[in-house]
């Protein structure tokens, strides 16, 4: 057991260590630094936690978001003092709406060294506002049991309140004096000799999660949802550690009442499309057809976490407002159209679990939804605006950049883990992933839906698990491109899916792309970048595509070490304007009433 009693602080962060350990952790991201010296020490000396240095604080945080998002366990974050701190803030925004467990340990100067200008010092008090589950400071290092103690237990709750009861983060602010090296001190070896460590921290769960009754489910509609022929159910963002269970759920509940389920690109559920025969992944093109949107308006719409990608669907909600119930068990509000709307903070698995049994009592002795015109009409419009996106996407032979999606929704190995980038690429999940059995599984930060650590998150995706793809644009790239210094710590595989159209394609599709100037300088911001030159610099693979033939050729098999930038070059004003002209009139060129 790696308790190291050489001096106060390294006492004090091996125990802090071990129990982290002992509750489940198996990562740290450390960044370099002085004041985190003794941290830096224990968790690298740890033989069953892999401590992974990486030099930049933001893309250090993100990484460790990635590997977090992954295992649904917490990932320790460490860093030195001062400014250090302040460049994960956002990975702990993200980490915060996500609902992805982080604990970050910043280490700080002692109180009386403190508002003095002592050197790299700040206040990191609260350094992260109301974003962490829970913050506080540690006291001051001490060889006294009682404290120690204490610190045991202060870091057990600091890991329970990252799980629970919404994954999240803990900011644990912890002060050292000198000296900061492993230097011997003496009184440190009265305590060695009376320590006994299965005693001490016998206390520990094993598992390291605390047991939580079920949530209490408030009064559930059930016959009233029975009883309706025109409801549909949306299968936003999921937060899930089971995917195949979640996407169970909403198949069971669809088929008891017969409802379709619009399916987020960023939902499990297209990738598991074997469970759900009533599965709509089309909504936002039969949506953007006047006529379709009225004859689809539902009366109840049962949301499971927050809503889609789709501003089609949006904005057909808040101009039908139907009667919605939001299953989610987030203490949030996720109803950006602030419609008429009841909040079951419960999961979709749970909720199964719970009516099923009432569902199948009922059976018979009330009437219960068999089916109508109203779900038939669904399902028409998916067959039909499915097979006419699909034969449109096959005869694309330039390289648009919307049959990105489409063909890694084709030709992905099954269970591939996938991170998709925020702006136009998760938007052309939106339109183009096409449903599938493949049982991939969707990335992404949709939390503040920013490019901050786009490559980094998706490294940490990668890491320790199976070949990973992420598909991006140039500028979230761009943006964290000091990810690639993770590189060398990868243990696995990344190939990225480089969308190059020399800017920001999301601003074409907004109505300042008519206004020039100043559109392209302070908008689209092209950078005009080699990014054979780039991947050069770090050491990646590099390969330009040039035929969709070359690039799924590349998708399956995926390698098993290295990073790869597979570059697809495209006309960002020819594609936005394709988009426009096109994604309407799928619905629009189909009768889907016959």
């Amino acid at each position: 057991m790696p308790i190291d009693f050489r001096n106060t602080n390294t006492l004090w962060a091996s125990i802090l260590v071990e129990t982290l350990q002992r509750l489940g952790l198996t990562t740290a991201v450390i960044c370099p630094g002085s004041r985190s010296t003794p941290l830096t020490i224990a968790f690298a000396r740890h033989p069953q936690i892999e401590a992974i240095p990486i030099l930049d604080e933001r893309s250090a945080a993100f990484f460790a978001l990635g590997i977090a998002k992954r295992s649904k366990l917490p990932v320790v974050l460490v860093c030195t003092s001062g400014t250090a701190g302040a460049n994960f803030y956002p990975a702990v925004i993200e980490a915060k709406y996500s609902r992805v467990p982080l604990i970050v340990l910043t280490a700080d100067r002692p109180p009386e060294l403190r508002d003095c200008y002592s050197g790299q010092t700040i206040d990191q008090l609260r350094l992260y506002g109301n974003y962490p589950n829970w913050q506080s400071e540690l006291a001051i290092p001490s060889v006294d049991i009682q404290m120690l103690r204490y610190l045991r237990q202060t870091i057990v709750q600091g890991w329970e309140r990252s799980l629970f009861p919404i994954p999240g983060v803990v900011h644990l602010n912890i002060p050292f004096s000198d000296p900061l090296a492993p230097i011997p001190q003496p009184d440190t070896n009265i305590l060695k000799s009376d320590f006994q460590p299965e005693t001490f921290f016998s206390n520990i769960p094993r598992s390291g999660l605390p047991i939580y009754p079920s949530p209490h489910l408030p009064s559930i509609p059930i016959q009233e949802w029975q009883l309706c022929d025109r409801g549909i159910i949306i299968a936003g963002v999921a937060h899930t550690q089971s995917p195949r269970e979640y996407c169970q759920a909403i198949a069971t509940l669809s088929q008891y009442l017969k409802w379709p389920v619009l399916a987020e690109a960023l939902s499990p559920v297209r990738n598991y499309a074997d469970f759900n025969p009533y599965l709509i992944s089309t909504y936002d093109s039969m949506l953007q057809d006047r006529k379709i949107a009225q004859n689809l308006a539902p009366e109840i719409a049962i949301q499971l976490g927050s809503l889609p990608t789709s501003k089609e669907l949006r904005s057909w909600l808040n101009t039908i407002l139907p009667k919605r119930w939001i299953i989610d068990p987030s203490p949030e509000n996720l109803d950006p159209v602030r419609g008429n709307t009841v909040h079951l903070r419960t999961s979709i698995e749970q909720l199964t679990a719970t009516i099923i049994p009432f569902l199948q009592k009922k059976q018979g002795k009330e009437r219960i939804n068999t089916g109508s015109n109203y779900l038939n009409l669904w399902c028409n419009a998916e067959k039909k605006i499915r097979e006419a996106i699909d034969l449109t996407m096959e005869s694309v032979d330039t390289l648009f950049e919307g049959k990105a999606a489409w063909l890694l929704s084709q030709v992905l190995p099954p269970t591939t883990p996938i991170f998709i980038a925020n702006s136009m690429p998760v938007r052309d999940a939106e339109f183009f992933w096409t449903p599938n059995n493949k049982k991939v599984v969707p990335y992404f930060n949709r939390g503040a839906n920013g490019i901050d650590g786009t490559l980094s998150t998706a490294l940490g995706i990668a890491h320790r698990d199976r070949s990973a793809v992420m598909l991006t644009g140039d500028l979230a790239l761009l943006h964290d491109t000091n990810g690639f210094l993770i590189g060398n710590k990868l243990k696995n595989h990344l190939t990225i899916v480089l969308i190059n159209n020399n800017g920001g394609g999301i601003f074409e599709m907004l109505p300042i792309a008519e206004f020039e100037p100043p559109f392209e300088d302070f908008f689209a911001t092209p950078q005009n970048i080699n990014f054979k030159f780039l991947c050069l610099n770090y050491g990646v693979e590099y390969e330009l595509i040039s035929h969709w033939e070359q690039l799924q050729n590349l998708l399956n098999p995926l390698p098993k070490t290295g990073i790869r930038v597979l570059e697809v070059r495209t006309d960002r004003k020819a594609d936005a304007q394709w988009r426009k002209e096109k994604l309407g009139n799928f619905a629009a060129n189909i009768d889907v009433f016959s």
